[in-house]
């Protein structure tokens, strides 16, 4: 197999594992990378998935010699990418744990992933340019996004080597680690990121590749469905209690208990019904309204405005930790 699917309890692993062609990808190796993430993606126990290479080179791009000896990767429009899963947008994040060499279709791959772990002898870099291969597979798209027009042009035109430290500093590795340390410290990456409430993570994880073409109107509109889909979620529920309860216990409101949030008729205005227990436990409903801050409101704020229809308007403030 040239591409081992492992999975470890809530992650999967998937390794290109062709060392001795530095992990150069042809045709059968895009598909069962692509045939691999479609996997992962469909498995509700999975929260997040690595993509790494075995030996000490994530991957080299495509097999330029399988294409010489008429093997090519498939090119169509429709359908896989020449690497495999290129095309798509999975529903839950993926991690590039690279070592060595990310070049050419190898640093698009990397591109694809959502988060990029770089060992300190990592290399990028589109070394394509000087055989004559074009970037096919996404890379003259999401590069630019992630580092920026100018940077993306210095390394599509150049074709140079960025080494891991540079990679690190214009945002295209998230994290560095020590040399033969990358697939450790992206799974540990991948642990944190599992241990959070995955519906409301995923939601905003897509929202931010969806506005991409988006006017703002259409984005802020986006973001605000991938949102209230989020409002039912027993971990957004559990959230809002956990948060209560740490207010109460530093003070702040202390007669007030999120006990569940439900989410109401998707409406501009956004209302969401909050029961309460009460001093003695009868549960009351609150209705939260979002309006404009006061200027006594701090600015890392959002002021909900909360009435019922026996009691009088508090104030409840949600702000950041």
């Amino acid at each position: 197999m040239t591409v081992r699917y492992e999975t470890e309890g809530q992650l999967a692993i998937l390794t290109i594992d062709r060392p001795q062609r530095r992990n150069a990808v042809d045709r059968d190796t895009a598909a069962a990378l692509a045939d691999g993430f479609r996997r992962f993606d469909a498995d509700p126990d999975l929260s997040v998935a690595i993509l790494t290479g075995a030996g000490n080179c994530f991957c080299a791009g495509a097999d330029l010699a399988a294409i010489g000896e008429g093997r090519p990767n498939r090119v169509d429009r429709e359908g896989d990418g020449p690497m495999g899963p290129t095309r798509m947008l999975l529903s839950k994040p993926v991690i590039a744990a690279v070592e060595g060499w990310a070049v050419a279709g190898g640093l698009e791959l990397a591109l694809w992933c959502d988060l990029r772990v770089a060992a300190r002898d990592a290399i990028f870099g589109v070394s394509c340019r000087r055989w004559g291969v074009p970037l096919i597979d996404g890379g003259t798209i999401r590069l630019p996004r992630l580092i920026g027009h100018a940077r993306a042009l210095d390394l599509i035109l150049t074709g140079r080597d960025v080494g891991a430290e540079e990679a690190l500093q214009i945002g295209l590795a998230t994290r560095l680690c020590e040399s033969g340390q990358a697939l450790e410290v992206a799974r540990e990456l991948a642990l944190q990121l599992a241990a959070l409430p995955q519906r409301c993570m995923r939601e905003d994880r897509l929202s931010s590749y969806e506005q991409w073409g988006m006017g703002l109107d259409g984005a802020l509109g986006n973001e605000l469905e991938h949102g209230l889909a989020v409002l039912g979620d027993p971990q957004f529920l559990a959230g809002v209690q956990r948060f209560f309860m740490r207010r109460q216990k530093d003070g702040v409101d202390p007669d007030l208990t999120a006990t569940r949030v439900r989410r109401r008729e998707v409406d501009p205005e956004a209302t969401t019904v909050v029961p309460r227990v009460g001093d003695q436990d009868e549960e009351r409903t609150t209705v939260l309204t979002r309006t404009a801050p006061t200027p006594d409101d701090d600015e890392r704020t959002t002021v909900m405005r909360a009435a019922s229809d026996d009691e009088d308007e508090r104030t409840t403030i949600f702000g950041r930790d």
